[in-house]
């Protein structure tokens, strides 16, 4: 009855077009109710402890460290970069698209951010270039769920304060799953572009490619800072967050001097904008959380999986089944919030590595962004591209597939993720 009440409350809410914030709240008000322990001071105050986390303060920095790297040129000189290196050979723009993103993903840890910085910038070279306009938004819609896998992650920080779990192990699992992501979008791109006659632009010289790295010399630098510090124990993730908004913003005002002193206001408050959202959510989902735990819903869950549980490989992947069929209706941030307070019991129950099921987690909650129709980021390079949502979901599939692949071959193969981790914690 208690699942029932939960997520009747849930999706009813949901259904009638009530914001998912409110619909946690009113989702945990229900169970209150059902649990006859409704009490508005109860309810008040897990809504205030629910943002009130110190490695949530890395949220912020990390979206304001995304707003000043668009703003500011970081992007612009990353995607020149990648121009110069790889843009001579066949279907080099798309190559460029997929090496910006990696390298943009270390910078500020937003899908949405990287998506928009790459679809402003690239999305009409392509097409200009004589690629079909639909493919070309998909390849970089695809390519910006590179963002939240590769560290610093938004997703990491927030599954890491829901879970318990350590979020600079979080973050180093994290590098080589994303760079595999980034190879099985490389060899789909190669497949679907093999057989376009397209003239390549001519390969830039050394001096070009060395003009281009001094260039993007500054905005390099940060994901180096950032993976050293965090691998040497220098800074905390939420540390990390602050020296990458600070010394985003130094390069932006005083390197690059593109990010003129009259735009940080408007900078500060977009920043301001979507980081109130986010952590609305966090408090939000974070009452529902309590109210899980007094309810003792994760256990109810862990008897309905209990056949499962003697298979941490089947559990896997009936749990990757679960995340892919709600990523289709729900955002990113939401679901990790909803499910891992119940799944984590679960998954320790079966003996399965936090960090491990962690990074896949995100990765399925990350490919969740480009699956329609809900689709965060599909969204966004509809609407920064110009292009009809029909044509970008035409476009993406097949690079969403080959990202889906790959996460199944991380089920089937835990050491592909766990074996580089834990190389890089040594």
């Amino acid at each position: 009855m208690t699942i029932t009440v939960f997520l009747g409350s849930l999706l009813g809410a949901m259904a009638l077009g009530v914001p998912i914030a409110f619909s946690l709240l009113l989702c945990g008000i229900a169970l209150m109710w059902h649990l006859d322990m409704f009490d508005a001071q109860i309810l008040a105050q897990n809504l205030v402890n629910g943002a009130d986390s110190f490695p949530l303060l890395a949220v912020p920095f990390f979206m304001l460290a995304g707003e000043v790297m668009n703003t500011g040129g970081l992007s612009k000189r990353i995607v020149d970069l990648a121009l110069a290196v790889v843009g001579h050979v066949r279907g080099g723009l798309g190559y460029v698209a997929i090496v910006a993103a990696c390298v943009l993903s270390a910078l500020s840890g937003s899908a949405v951010a990287d998506a928009a910085a790459l679809s402003a910038l690239l999305v009409p070279m392509m097409v200009a270039a004589g690629h079909d306009k639909a493919r070309s938004g998909g390849l970089i819609a695809a390519a910006g769920v590179i963002g939240p896998i590769i560290p610093p992650s938004i997703g990491f920080v927030i599954f890491g304060v829901a879970a318990n779990v350590s979020i600079s192990k979080l973050f180093l699992a994290g590098i080589f799953p994303g760079v595999l992501i980034a190879a099985a979008l490389w060899v789909t791109w190669w497949w679907l572009v093999r057989h376009e006659k397209l003239t390549p632009p001519p390969r830039s010289s050394k001096g070009e490619v060395w003009l281009a790295f001094r260039k993007a010399g500054w905005a390099l630098m940060l994901p180096l800072i950032i993976l050293v510090g965090l691998r040497f124990g220098v800074f905390t993730p939420t540390e990390a967050a602050v020296v990458a908004a600070v010394y985003s913003l130094f390069v932006a005002v005083v390197v690059y001097r593109e990010l003129k002193p009259s735009q940080l206001y408007a900078v500060f408050v977009t920043a301001a904008r979507t980081t109130g959202v986010v952590m609305f959510l966090v408090a939000a989902a974070l009452v529902s959380a309590w109210l899980i735990t007094v309810a003792d819903l994760p256990s109810k869950v862990v008897d309905l999986l209990e056949p499962l549980i003697g298979s941490p490989m089947l559990l896997m992947l009936a749990i990757m089944a679960l995340v892919m069929l709600v990523g289709t209706a729900m955002d990113m941030t939401p679901t990790i919030l909803i499910l891992t307070p119940v799944l984590m019991p679960v998954v320790k129950a079966a003996g399965i590595d936090p960090v491990y099921f962690g990074v896949l987690f995100i990765i399925n909650n990350s490919i969740g962004l480009v699956t329609p129709p809900v689709g965060t980021v599909l969204n966004v390079v509809a609407g920064v591209a110009r292009l009809r949502m029909d044509d970008v979901i035409r476009g993406v599939w097949p690079f969403m597939l080959a990202e889906f692949a790959m996460l199944l071959l991380m089920v089937l193969f835990p050491w592909l993720v766990m074996g580089p981790a834990k190389f890089l914690a040594g």
